[in-house]
């Protein structure tokens, strides 16, 4: 199951046998971490605000002493990344910092930056700032890359929960803890600029910070202040290049079969030669070849504030203003050819048709009379994001103290979107859906019979416009939340400290959208020239494929679009943004959490157990926007729900003190996921059928869903020895209940009211899936003693997980919408086996780092249910190469080079099968930055 353990266990092994049992380093304890300090001989509790010895070591390696220090003091379970300095976290972005932390892979590489975190594969992970719970306007989370790295001080992940812990994110949370001016002893003042080079859009684009920050001893008490601000602007270019979908098709006429096979099967449908349907027999073929080009520029303005005031030393108060900003503007070049028309389909099987061997997919054929289409499609997204916090805390005797908080947030998300399709027909396409390694290739035939070259996609005489798609949307959301939380010292029993709480949130979330789109023929060259462009140089040669054609420039249809949405002829009401959902949300928590601190068999037994209740209530209203009367007139139509939820969640956790170098730790705590608003919508949606697939889709919520639940197993050896070096292993098992899917059924609907109904999908989410993951983390961090001055300061940090996981998603009848079944098969997200490996020289005043990072393949996603291939979208093996390196020109000032994505991989998806059915090939920036940091 676990197939590298062996290699990963010996790895470890090895550094063990070379350290030396040594006296620990401690070095500072977080100061947010409210646990008991490290264990005496005597195996009584110690006092937490007991002093600790400071050891002041710089660096990489001071850094990741930090990092080891926190996991060792926490009880709960956790890893972190702590950086090397003020506005010096180790990476362009904390995504990419986190992936060389155990137990952590990330994913979705684009746009210039790895963007997606999961927890030992799962990606529901809850992002907390300063311990607050923040949110995307009407989402549930943040996206953690949308945090300047230069605002952080560190980054915890948390992959077991106490109870006086928010109990949302089931794969784990992550607390990012930025600075406050009490963390510095006086003033301090930081600047850091880089210069980041990105190679594919070829641009050099700035990465700014600063800090400053002091604190004053006045007549009314200590007061601190601080600022730190950030701006990042990033331009990005993508490529990818995809054979289309697999359908049936009759072998005697080249006819798209539409019916008589189960749409949307798990694993698709037969494959096997001479495979027949309604008797006759069928070839599996692709619909379409296709590449994209999107390139764009992206802004990331941020700014914390933390004012702090201590009238007096039991008492200290504390506001927070955190800013976090988006800006993306993109445009996509997309060219995409037809290859499915039944046209000249005797022609097709005169000129031969190639499949796999002992199968009825078709790798490479030609298609003739082909419809050809590109599209210019301009993106635009902002986000601003507010949080305001005031709080408080108080040490009301020496073994009693208080803290409370009052926090508001508010988030907007608004998109526009603007796309205008060419269209053409050409002579012929010849196309190999796999020419090489996955990767596709298509070649234009001329047609022999006109003057005109059909084969260069560039001419723009070959061109008329098609589709025009205008669309729009803002999501709103606000909240304003209480906490209170209370800590009492005890001596009774074997319990050393109580701990209480409560949290109570009134949260809104609204969301509005507009949509128009129509068809209209005009030429090319009837257009203005400036409303066109020619790509070039696509896919870097690195495919048999064209690599420039001629498509609508996205930037100036975006300008211009109010010219073209009177000449479309849409109606003003279409272009103006409609309500589709307005809800407002009640949350309430409490807790109660108890330390203890015994021996058993004369060793130190310690650790927390607590219970924590949640529950919610929401009132829901939902819009239809599209809905008729009984004469037929458009008017908008309202649902009005009301969910109400309440869940009990245990936890435990003990440490058990082997020695004072080592611990073995044992956890259970359950954790909830709310379901998403947009999923509780009561309306369904029509989209008709755009692309002659035989059907259109259709959307719909569920407002009966229930949260999903996980409970979580944790099992964890840690040895410590020398100067913060460390090894750790850890057998985890989490039992995830009521995992949403979406069911999927066949139904007919009227769309444009022409009294005929066609066929639609509908896909409507349920608590339909359970999940099991278990697994095992191994990990070291080790920086050898005792060798020539020439290599000391060189060090590693090693990690493993290997997981298992499975989930059962249920099987629906397309024809009947009955479910017929359960098909169980990995989690999505969940690679088996993970990887990192980080080479580390730090000496004096020069540091260095090269980190490697690897993931196997995994399943990321299921398509949509229309295709005759398996639904299952799999992920090729992953991998990512890093280099960041500082020289200390002076105590004070500091010059760096990074480097990401240096192996410049092609990314592959396929489907099940990555011969029969390969799908998406991209290939992304790589970046280079120059830097320079300056403080006192």
């Amino acid at each position: 199951m676990f197939k590298q353990t062996y290699l990963a266990s010996a790895i470890l092994l090895a550094l063990a046998s070379q350290a030396t049992y040594a006296a620990e380093a401690e070095a500072t304890q977080s100061p947010q971490a409210e646990e008991t300090a490290q264990p005496s001989s005597g195996g009584k509790a110690q006092n937490n605000n007991e002093e600790m010895e400071i050891i002041q070591v710089q660096g990489i390696r001071g850094s990741l002493n930090k990092a080891v220090e926190l996991k060792r003091q926490n009880i709960q379970v956790v890893d972190a990344i702590v950086a090397e300095d003020i506005g010096k976290f180790p990476d362009n972005n904390v995504v990419e910092a986190l992936q060389r932390v155990t137990g952590v892979q990330v994913t979705d590489r684009a746009s210039g930056e790895a963007n997606v975190v999961s927890i030992r594969g799962l990606t529901d992970v809850t992002t907390t700032v300063n311990g607050r719970q923040i949110f995307t306007a009407t989402g549930r989370s943040v996206a953690i890359a949308d945090i300047p790295a230069a605002l952080l001080g560190s980054v915890e992940v948390f992959k077991t929960r106490s109870s006086s812990q928010v109990a949302s994110g089931i794969a784990g949370q992550i607390d990012i803890r930025t600075h406050k001016p009490f963390d510095f002893e006086d003033s301090k003042v930081s600047v850091a600029a880089k210069g980041i080079y990105s190679d594919q859009p070829d641009t050099i684009d700035p990465n700014f910070s600063a800090l400053a920050s002091n604190r004053w001893d006045t007549s009314i008490g200590e007061v601190g202040a601080l600022v730190n601000v950030s701006y990042i602007r990033t331009n990005y270019k993508d490529e990818s290049v995809s054979p289309g979908a697999s359908f049936p098709y009759f072998v005697e006429d080249g006819t798209r079969i539409t019916s008589g096979w189960n749409v949307g099967s798990a694993h698709g449908i037969d494959t096997s030669a001479g495979a027949t349907i309604d008797g006759k027999e069928y070839l599996l073929a692709r619909d379409a070849m296709f590449g994209n080009i999107l390139e764009g520029e992206r802004e990331r303005p941020a700014f914390n504030i933390s004012l702090q005031w201590a009238p007096n030393d039991s008492s200290e108060y504390t506001f927070e203003a955190f800013y976090n900003g988006y800006r993306n503007e993109s445009f996509n070049s997309m060219l995409f050819s037809t290859v499915d028309s039944a046209a000249n389909w005797q022609q097709v099987i005169q000129d031969g048709i190639e499949v796999y061997d002992g199968t009825n997919v078709v790798k490479s054929r030609t298609a003739y009379n082909a419809y050809n289409f590109s599209s210019g499609d301009h993106s635009k997204a902002s986000t601003d994001s507010y949080v305001f916090a005031l709080g408080g805390k108080w040490d009301i005797t020496d073994e009693f103290q208080l803290k409370s908080e009052v926090v508001y947030q508010q988030s907007t998300f608004e998109t526009e979107f603007a796309a205008m399709r060419g269209q053409t027909t050409v002579y012929g396409v010849a196309i190999d859906a796999n020419a090489d390694d996955g990767i596709p290739s298509w070649n234009y035939l001329d047609n022999p019979d006109t003057v005109l070259d059909e084969s260069d996609m560039t001419n723009p005489a070959l061109w008329e416009t098609a589709d025009f798609y205008d669309n729009g949307s803002k999501d709103e959301g606000d909240s304003l939340s209480w906490t209170m939380d209370g800590s009492l010292y005890v001596d009774y029993a074997i319990f050393t400290k109580v701990q209480f709480g409560a949290r109570y949130e009134k949260r809104t979330a609204t969301n509005s959208n507009r949509t128009a789109s129509g068809a209209k023929n005009i030429a090319y060259t009837d257009l203005d020239p400036s409303m066109y462009m020619v790509t070039s140089g696509f896919f870097e040669g690195r495919a048999n494929v064209p690599d420039s054609w001629a498509v609508i420039n996205g930037y100036n249809l975006y300008k211009n679009r109010s010219q073209f949405e009177s000449l479309w002829g849409f109606e003003q009401s279409s272009l103006v943004l409609q309500k589709t959902f307005d809800i407002s949300e009640q949350a309430w928590a409490g807790y109660l959490m108890a330390d203890f601190d015994t021996e058993v068999f004369g060793k130190r037994l310690d650790g927390q157990v607590g219970v924590r209740y949640e529950g919610t209530k929401a009132d829901m209203d939902f819009f239809d926007n599209k809905a008729k009367d009984e004469n037929d007139n458009v008017y908008t139509a309202v649902s009005s729900d009301t969910t109400d939820t309440s869940k009990v969640l245990p936890s435990f956790v003990m440490r058990y003190w082997l020695m004072d170098d080592f611990v073995a730790r044992f956890a259970y705590t359950e954790t909830i996921r709310q379901p998403a608003f947009a999923d509780l919508n009561s309306f369904t949606y029509y989209t008709p059928d755009l692309t002659q697939v035989g059907f259109g889709s259709a959307s719909g919520g569920n407002p009966d869903l229930e949260p999903v639940t996980s409970k979580n197993y944790d099992f964890t050896l840690e040895y410590y020895f020398g100067n913060g070096n460390s090894i750790y292993g850890t057998y985890f098992s989490r039992d995830i209940e009521g995992l949403v899917y979406s069911s999927l059924t066949r139904t007919l609907y009227d769309y444009d009211g022409d009294g005929i109904e066609e066929a639609y999908i509908l896909n409507r989410p349920g608590n339909t899936s359970n999940g099991k993951l278990t697994g095992f983390e191994l990990g070291a961090v080790y920086f050898p003693e005792g060798l020539p001055s020439w290599l000391d300061g060189v060090g590693t940090q090693l990690s493993a997980t290997l997981l298992d996981s499975s989930q059962d998603i249920p099987e629906f009848d397309s024809a009947t919408g009955e479910q017929i079944g359960f098909t169980t098969r990995d989690m999505f997200g969940v690679s088996d086996e993970s990887y990192s490996a980080v080479l580390i020289y730090d000496k004096d005043f020069f540091s260095a780092r090269m980190s490697y990072t690897w993931r196997s393949e995994f399943l990321n996603s299921y398509d949509a249910a229309f295709f005759a291939m398996p639904r299952g979208i799999y992920r090729k093996p992953e991998q990512s190469l890093d280099f960041q390196l500082s020289y200390n020109i002076s105590d004070d000032l500091v010059v760096s080079f990074d480097a990401t994505n240096l192996l410049d991989d092609v990314y592959q998806e396929y489907y099940e099968d990555s011969t029969l059915f390969n799908r998406t090939n991209n290939i992304f920036t790589r970046t280079f930055a120059l830097g320079v940091r300056y403080s006192f």
